[in-house]
C-alpha cells in the first residue's frame, strides 16, 4: 500500500460516536528516521475504552486531541526499522491508533511479543493483549478468589468477562456471569463452562439473580456499573470483593450515576478501582500465566470480527449494541 489511510477526531460525541465525528483520510506513508520503525497495523481492539478517549472528561490518559490521529490498540507487524530495538518482522502490540501504518521510537511503549508461540494474532489482541491481562490481574491480584467461593461477572459473554470466568473456573470457584439474550446465556454455560447465566434483558433478571446466588456472591467483577452493579452489591456477603474494570452502560450518555453506597459499608466490602496499565510492569508475567491456561485448554478465546478500516466507527458501536461475543476487534485489511 502506497497511502496511509487515518481516522482524525474532528469533533467529541455527546452520545454514540459515529463516521461523522471524524475525518478519514489519506496521506503518504511515513518512512522511518533514526531511532523509529514502522509497523503495519493488522488489528484493532475494539474497546469501551475508546468512546471514554473520544470524550473531554476526567480520564486515566489524556482526551484524544481533535485533529489527531484516534488512539486505539493495536497488533502489527515492523516492516521498516532504523533501530535495533525492532526487526523487521517482528509483531508488535500497542496503542497503533486507527490508521494502516504507525512510526514507534525505540523509546516509544510498544511490545514486541514472544517468537514462536503457536498462537494467532487475533488470540494475541485478545487473552495474550490487554483484554487476557484485565481479567488475570484484576480477578488475581485485586479480588484474592478462594476455591469454593462465588464470583460474579457482568458483560459475562464480551471480552473481559468471558476471559475472567474462565479463569475463575480453573480456580474451583462458582462462576456466576450477567448477559443480554438467551443465546450469550446459552454460550457462557455450554461453551465457557460458568454456572449459571442472568439475562438482564429479561423481565425477571433481578429473580434470576437471587436464584443464581442463593449463598450470595464474594467476588464482583463489574464491567457494567448502573442497576446490575447496584442489583449485585445488595447480594454481596461480608468482606466481599469488586474490581471495578468498567461502568459501560453510562458510556454512551455521560450521566453521573445515582448509587446507593450503604452495602460497601454494612457488608465491609472492599472495591478497588484499576485500569490495566497499573499492573505494566508484570505483562510478561501474566502473558506467560494466560498462555499456559490457553495451551492447556483452561480457557477459550473468543474473537467477533470485523473488517475494513474504514468500517472502524460503526463496529466500535457493536459493543454498545451487544452484537458480539467475546472480543471485538477489526482486521485493518
Amino acid at each position: 500500500m502506497t497511502a496511509n489511510r487515518q481516522f482524525r477526531l474532528i469533533a467529541r460525541p455527546t452520545q454514540r460516536a459515529s463516521a461523522a465525528n471524524f475525518s478519514f483520510a489519506e496521506s503518504p506513508v511515513p518512512a522511518p528516521s533514526a531511532g523509529d520503525a514502522l509497523v503495519r497495523v493488522r488489528y484493532l481492539s475494539l474497546d469501551p475504552t475508546n468512546r471514554i478517549w473520544m470524550s473531554d472528561m476526567d480520564q486515566y490518559m489524556p482526551p484524544v486531541e481533535l485533529g489527531a490521529v484516534m488512539r486505539g490498540v493495536g497488533i502489527g507487524e515492523i516492516v521498516a526499522s532504523n533501530t535495533d530495538k525492532y526487526a523487521v518482522g517482528d509483531i508488535v502490540t500497542g496503542l497503533l491508533g486507527w490508521q494502516d501504518y504507525c512510526l514507534v521510537s525505540e523509546t516509544g511503549g510498544v511490545s514486541v511479543l514472544p517468537k514462536g508461540l503457536p498462537i494467532s494474532l487475533p488470540v494475541m489482541l485478545n487473552v495474550l493483549g490487554g483484554t487476557g491481562l484485565t481479567a488475570y490481574f484484576g480477578l488475581i491480584d485485586l479480588a484474592k478468589p478462594k476455591a469454593g467461593e462465588t464470583l460474579i461477572v457482568s458483560a459475562a459473554s464480551g471480552a473481559v468477562g468471558s476471559v475472567v470466568g474462565q479463569i475463575g473456573k480453573s480456580l474451583g470457584l462458582r462462576v456466576i456471569g450477567i448477559t443480554g439474550g438467551p443465546e450469550k446465556c446459552r454460550h457462557i454455560v455450554q461453551d465457557l463452562g460458568f454456572d449459571a447465566a442472568v439475562d438482564y434483558r429479561a423481565a425477571d433478571w433481578q429473580a434470576q439473580l437471587v436464584a443464581a446466588t442463593p449463598d450470595g456472591i464474594d467476588i464482583n467483577f463489574e464491567n457494567a456499573g448502573g442497576e446490575i452493579m447496584e442489583a449485585v452489591m445488595g447480594r454481596m456477603n461480608l468482606f466481599g470483593r469488586m474490581s471495578l474494570c468498567g461502568m459501560i452502560s453510562g458510556y454512551n450518555t455521560g450521566e453521573k450515576m445515582a448509587f446507593d453506597y450503604s452495602p460497601m459499608l454494612m457488608r465491609r466490602l472492599t472495591v478497588r478501582g484499576f485500569i490495566i496499565t497499573d499492573f505494566a510492569d508484570r505483562f510478561m508475567e501474566g502473558i506467560g500465566a494466560l498462555a499456559g491456561m490457553l495451551l492447556a485448554g483452561k480457557i477459550k478465546s473468543n474473537e467477533t470480527i470485523a473488517e475494513g478500516l474504514e468500517n472502524v466507527p460503526a463496529a466500535l458501536n457493536r459493543l454498545f449494541d451487544g452484537d458480539k461475543l467475546g472480543k471485538l476487534m477489526l482486521k485493518v485489511s
